[in-house]
């Protein structure tokens, strides 16, 4: 009866069978990705011909150099101040009504609109057609409008 086998020893490779095994494994992946390997060199090379590919690596090269600029100029008044007013806008806008948002915005357009044909028409504007206007429903609901909308941001400004 034969003995049983206890341990299996895995085969030892030498340098250059490891390397023919590798060798092997890298021409299958490019068989198999032949177009995808023609387009990336396509675009290496006019990256290559352009200059961009060797300002990226001149990039890459400095890194320290350029992430030191990138966060110097992140802290820069200016730059953190516009970080800010956009963190407030934001906030702003998550306090509003959609609808009246929506309200807003389309009236905007439409006054711009009227505005322009107005401004084209270079017509004076006399003391008595502010009277009428001021009868003008769709006038007197922009004035109430503007009054109120002054009237809270005065209070807002108090302090």
């Amino acid at each position: 009866m034969a003995k049983p086998i206890t341990k299996v020893e895995a085969p030892v490779f030498t340098e250059k069978e490891q390397q023919n095994q590798t060798l092997e494994k890298v021409l299958q992946d490019l068989s198999r990705n032949a177009d995808g390997i023609k387009e990336t060199i396509k675009l290496l090379q006019e990256l290559h011909e352009s200059g961009i590919l060797g300002a990226i690596n001149n990039l890459v090269e400095a890194k320290e150099d350029v992430a030191k600029i990138a966060v110097g100029q992140m802290l820069r008044p200016p730059v953190t101040n516009a970080l800010n007013n956009a963190m407030a806008a934001a906030g702003v806008l998550t306090e509003l009504d959609p609808e009246i948002t929506k309200k807003l915005v389309g009236g905007l357009s439409t006054g711009l609109q009227r505005a322009e044909e107005g401004f084209r028409a270079n017509k004076k504007v006399h003391i008595f057609d502010l009277v009428k206007l001021i009868r003008d429903p769709d006038v007197n609901r922009v004035v109430r409008f503007s009054i109120d909308l002054l009237k809270g941001l005065g209070e807002g400004l108090k302090d």
